[in-house]
């Protein structure tokens, strides 16, 4: 044996002994699951690791008592357990039911479910991906809470569960400890977000590159919403966003980006929001605050020159939109957000 085998290996328990805790995910898995939504927590946490290539999330499908059920595509769902992993779990998600119509109704839930919810520890974080918001509504735990669910659904969902202050206009909704996703594919994005704020910018984009989705996408549900197709010559502001993009740094009136994409300013406002489903400011606002938190994380640029680079003017404006979005400064995002060697510049 080598000199460099045997430090490898005795160094090995040291490995392990400093390696962090992984994040528990428990996926309820209900009787007429649909099995894409279902396995995007699986796909999206399990391809996070550190930088030492450890897995940080262990992510576990069970069902309330612990049997088979039956997928809404026909064959059996086998969990791995049954509700005692909700009841250790650190986050626990849940995708859709579509055997369970009396919920678009208001009505309760079966016995087993609302005895494996209630098994939940208190502070654990809870997640809907698109009608698994149904579930979350009915066992109360969205009362008074903004949510989303899938655009098709959200008339029924406000008739059956009027406590709830819904908006499908948008992809996600993060209320701290409980987060609801649109339908379907705006399950990865809020996974993606989960991912972005446990770890970080990076972390997120890595999972995003290793599952071939976009690490974020514009706008919200409005872009998705049947609508007539515009005629082939009706302009879009598809190449103004990209331009806009790779400029944020510099003053983007609307205006400016109006001529730019060779319309009027009510027509490119208008265009604009049937394509994207938020105005262009808001849009810019989202963008380069998405610039700013990817410079906070990744360089030790001064918050005055993270904020010029993100187009914001001063650190003033960046702290004042910063605390409006997420609720914390810069500086605070910096130091929990970015590597050690980074955090010491907080100016």
């Amino acid at each position: 044996m080598s000199a460099t085998q045997g430090t490898t290996r005795e160094n090995e328990p040291d490995r392990a002994a400093r390696a962090p805790r992984r994040h528990r995910i428990a996926v309820l898995a209900l009787p007429g699951v649909p099995p894409f939504e279902l396995g995007i927590p699986s796909r999206v946490f399990g391809s996070v690791e550190d930088a030492e290539g450890r897995p940080l999330y262990e992510v576990t499908v069970c069902t309330a008592d612990g049997a088979p059920v039956l997928s809404d595509a026909g064959f059996f769902v086998q969990p791995a357990a049954g509700p005692e992993a909700l009841a250790a779990a650190d986050t626990v998600i849940l995708p859709p039911t579509h055997a369970m119509p009396e919920l678009g109704e208001g009505g309760p839930l079966p016995p087993e479910v609302t005895a494996a919810i209630a098994g939940i520890r208190p502070g654990t974080r809870l997640v809907s991906i698109c009608s698994g918001s149904y579930v979350l509504a009915a066992a109360g735990l969205l009362d008074g809470r903004p949510a989303t669910t899938h655009w098709n659904l959200a008339p029924e969902f406000r008739r059956a569960y009027p406590k709830v202050k819904v908006d499908e206009e948008v992809l996600f909704v993060d209320d701290g400890d409980v987060l609801t996703s649109a339908g379907v594919a705006a399950g990865v994005d809020l996974c993606l977000h989960m991912i972005r704020r446990d770890h970080g910018a990076a972390a997120a984009n890595r999972a995003a590159r290793m599952c071939v989705v976009p690490p974020w996408r514009d706008g919200g549900q409005a872009q998705y919403i049947d609508r007539p197709v515009p005629e082939p010559t009706v302009a879009s502001t598809t190449a103004t966003r990209a331009w806009a993009l790779e400029h944020l740094g510099e003053p983007l009136t609307l205006a400016r980006l109006a001529e730019h994409a060779r319309m009027s300013l009510r027509s490119f406002t208008r265009r604009f929001r049937d394509e994207v489903g938020m105005t262009p400011v808001q849009w810019l606002t989202a963008q380069r605050l998405e610039l700013a938190k990817q410079l906070l994380e990744t360089t030790d640029l001064s918050i005055d020159l993270v904020s010029h680079r993100a187009g914001f003017g001063s650190a003033n404006s960046l702290r004042a939109h910063m605390r409006t979005a997420f609720g914390v400064s810069p500086a605070a995002y910096r130091r929990t957000f970015s590597p050690n060697d980074l955090v010491g510049n907080t100016s």
